[in-house]
């Protein structure tokens, strides 16, 4: 099958939901909750994530603008560059790792601290190979191994997609994420996430490489069809959304009553094997695919709209992703010594305005970081 080159300029939608995915992510690693925005972010318990969007829309622009934008450059040109921003973000992601662990060596046992640095009897010998080897990962980055060991595995995909094999593609991707292993616990689970999420955005790879066609696909659908489709995913994904705020938040509400106790029973006995964020079971991929597409449909629909309101805070967020990733790990880190989260559920009003006060805060010290383009160039974008 020949591919014809494109020329599609930044897709807005995308810049916008991607800054949206990464204001979640912030709010959610801060954990000051209540802050009164636990509405927008489900503090990142719900069935679904903010992370999974942000991975999907990854992949995406890597099929897009490494993918069909170079499809008449030799596949060469498109590997070195994608291979040049996966050892940019592997440095990163070593430097960050052992100088986090070193602080938290140096300060000692500490309940601000994030949860599972190396014990200080680590040598720093040990501590440097299993950081170089992706063995170990520390702080509000972690992510990054994902897209190093991702952005790795691309080329490969990017050359079955030029053939025409994208099913290929999808066949391989699938049988990975099957090979992750049964695990008891969330930290068991967390060295193998690369089996399952690398299908989130393999998946994003392959649409982003055949975004023309998609597009022009979806063109052919019916306007009657068209104007249906949209508002049956965003109230799919409302109803779902609120079914998962139920059960993870009516379940943990204080004091037990025999109906929070039986919605933490209903969410214990389907979370793992349905939910679970760590394996991304088939529940959680088909209800992610909803709410993905569901925002996606809004975003593009009322497009001007949300530039005009929010393209200010979401646009520049979006287009610099990585960026804001890694600064806002340094933040939370940073933050979590001043004013460690002392979470109450729903009904804490007490905690709502210092904790809204520093969430928002913060969020704006990293906008304006980025709108000032400090870091750029010591920080990938």
């Amino acid at each position: 099958m020949r591919f014809g080159p494109v020329k599609i300029g930044r897709i807005a939608t995308f810049d916008l939901l991607r800054g949206f995915f990464l204001v979640v992510i912030i709010l959610n690693h801060l954990y000051y909750y209540p802050n009164g925005l636990d509405w927008l972010t489900g503090r990142g318990n719900l069935y679904v994530s903010s992370a999974e969007g942000f991975f999907l829309i990854s992949g995406i622009m890597l099929g897009l603008v490494r993918g069909r934008k170079l499809i008449d450059k030799p596949l060469r040109i498109a590997s070195k560059l994608i291979a040049k921003r996966a050892l940019q973000l592997y440095l990163v992601l070593i430097i960050i790792t052992i100088g986090l662990t070193l602080t938290a060596w140096l300060v000692g046992d500490n309940s601000a601290l994030k949860y599972g640095y190396l014990p200080s009897s680590t040598s720093l010998l040990d501590l440097i190979w299993q950081t170089i080897t992706m063995q170990y990962v520390y702080g509000w980055i972690d992510f990054l191994r994902l897209y190093v060991i991702f952005m790795l595995a691309t080329p490969l995909a990017l050359w079955l997609l030029r053939r025409g094999l994208w099913y290929v593609v999808l066949l391989i991707s699938g049988y990975v994420w099957t090979l992750f292993p049964a695990v008891g616990t969330f930290n068991e689970g967390f060295p193998f996430m690369p089996y399952s999420w690398q299908l989130v955005f393999i998946c994003g790879v392959v649409i982003g490489f055949h975004w023309p066609e998609l597009t022009k696909l979806w063109r052919r659908v019916t306007p009657v069809a068209q104007r249906g489709i949209g508002p049956l995913l965003l109230v799919a994904m409302i109803a779902t959304a609120g079914w998962s705020a139920a059960l993870v938040f009516g379940g943990n509400a204080e004091p037990s009553t025999p109906t929070s106790e039986k919605l933490a029973k209903i969410h214990k006995d389907i979370e793992e094997p349905h939910f679970d964020k760590n394996r991304l079971p088939i529940g959680r991929l088909a209800l992610g695919a909803v709410w993905f597409w569901a925002l996606f449909w809004l975003v593009r629909r009322y497009e001007s709209w949300f530039v005009r309101r929010l393209g200010w805070l979401l646009t520049p967020l979006g287009q610099n992703s990585l960026y804001v990733y890694i600064v806002h790990g340094f933040f939370v880190f940073g933050m979590h010594f001043l004013w460690a989260p002392q979470v109450g559920d729903l009904r804490s009003i007490d905690k709502l305005p210092i904790n809204l006060l520093l969430s928002l805060v913060i969020v704006a010290a990293i906008w304006y970081l980025t709108k000032q383009q400090w870091l750029f160039r010591i920080i990938p974008r």
